[in-house]
Parts: C-alpha cells; sequence; structure tokens
C-alpha cells in the first residue's frame, strides 16, 4: 500500500502540465483552435535571385511566403490569441524572445511577447541583414546586422498588435510580434490549436489575429479549475485592417 501510494506521488510530482491542470490555484484555461473553412490560397514563390547568398542557401528548394499555413482539415497556424482589457500586474519573464534571420527568412513568423520584455533578432545567414521595426506604438528601431552570429535586443515599451518586422535589404522577410501587457496570448501551431493557462476567472473578451485574415473576437467565461473551449472561424471573405 505504501510503495503504491508513493508511486502515486512520485508520478504526480513528475506530470508536465496539460489543459485543464491550471497553473495557479483557482484560475483557469482556455483551449481552442482558428480553423480556415475556404480553401487555403496558394503562398506566392519567393524569389531570392537578388541576393546569391541567400540563392545558394535555397538552391533547388521551393521556397514560399508562408502567409497562409492550414493543416489537413483547416486548421490554422500563426495566429496571434490574446486577452483584451487589463489584468493584475504578473512577473515578466527574464527570458529574450527570439527570432532567428536563417536563409533569409524570419523564423518564427509570428511570436508573442510581454510590454517590457526583450525580442532578439539572431543573423545565423553570411550575409547583412536589416532588422526594421514599423511601429504606432514606440516600439520602432532598423538595425543592419551585417555578421553572421550578431544579435540585436530590444525591449518592448509599449503594447500593440501587431508590430511588423520587414527587412529593407530583402524585401520578402516578414514577421510579426504581438506585444500585450499580460502574459495571456499564445500562437495557433500547425494544427492550428493554442492554449493560455492561469487565467483569472471572470467573463473575457477573447481575440485572434491573423496576417491576412485579421481580427476576430468573442467573449468567454472562465471558471477557476475549469476549462473553457474556443473556436475561431475564418471563412476566407475577411480582411486585415491597415498595416504598415
Amino acid at each position: 500500500m505504501r510503495r503504491g501510494l508513493l508511486s502515486l506521488l512520485l508520478t504526480c510530482a513528475l506530470s508536465p502540465f496539460v489543459a485543464g491542470q491550471p497553473g495557479t490555484a483557482g484560475s483557469g484555461v482556455i483551449t481552442g483552435r482558428v480553423r480556415l473553412t475556404a480553401p487555403a490560397p496558394g503562398n506566392p514563390i519567393i524569389r531570392m535571385g537578388m541576393d546569391p547568398r541567400c540563392a545558394e542557401a535555397t538552391r533547388g528548394k521551393r521556397i514560399v511566403q508562408d502567409a497562409v499555413v492550414t493543416s489537413a482539415d483547416g486548421g490554422l497556424a500563426n495566429a496571434f490569441v490574446h486577452l483584451a482589457g487589463s489584468f493584475p500586474d504578473a512577473p515578466r519573464p527574464a527570458g529574450a524572445v527570439t527570432i532567428d534571420q536563417h536563409n533569409c527568412l524570419y523564423r518564427p513568423r509570428v511570436v508573442g511577447a510581454r510590454v517590457g520584455q526583450t525580442i532578439e533578432f539572431r543573423n545565423s545567414d553570411p550575409t547583412l541583414h536589416n532588422v526594421h521595426g514599423l511601429s504606432d506604438a514606440s516600439n520602432e528601431f532598423n538595425v543592419g546586422q551585417p555578421v553572421k552570429g550578431q544579435v540585436f535586443g530590444f525591449q518592448l515599451k509599449r503594447e500593440e498588435v501587431m508590430l511588423h518586422i520587414t527587412c529593407d535589404v530583402h524585401r520578402w522577410m516578414t514577421a510579426y510580434v504581438g506585444v500585450v501587457d499580460h502574459p495571456y496570448f499564445a500562437v495557433s501551431g500547425e494544427q492550428g490549436t493554442f492554449t493560455i493557462d492561469a487565467i483569472p476567472p471572470g467573463r473575457h473578451t477573447i481575440r485572434a489575429w491573423h496576417e491576412r485574415y485579421g481580427t476576430l473576437t468573442q467573449s468567454v467565461e472562465v471558471a477557476g479549475g475549469n476549462t473553457a473551449v474556443v473556436e475561431f472561424i475564418y471563412t476566407g471573405s475577411e480582411r486585415p485592417g491597415p498595416q504598415r
């Protein structure tokens, strides 16, 4: 009996977090999916011939602009999902959010970060890149990175959905950073799924942003110790608002 109880306690202690097990006592979880019901449009092919080093790095590969990435059943990746509104202060992560420049593309294409957190851009290519943040919220920067291995860090100053990142040298390079002043956000994965945990109980406004289809908004009730399920459905007819 004691051996069985000890085994159970060890199993519980070592088990990873799963949806439905909020990270903070009395908090809740939102899990969900972002879907596109229309056929996914074809993404344009990127022509990298203007930079011989980019062309050499991707020789023999068909490189496309991954604006719309879907699973077989319509799960939509790279949607930034976040709660809207004000929340009590929560500790900011000590580490930086990193975007890599590899084979003349930004990876990941979409990330989320906190106000006050540092976002780092690493140049993993043996060619010049220029990291240009196009911001309406004092998050602007414009920095050249001519050396492979060079890292540029910027501390995000204000909320912004979304901060658009471009490269003035390679015009096809693009990335987006969702900047919010709380920890309740996620980016949908390859199947369109996302999870946001440790959410204060109550009724919340939740939004999904996608670079091609814009923003969808819902209201969701979160109960302590429970999981709320949300589905965002794009029909393909939506269009984003003005972008830089």
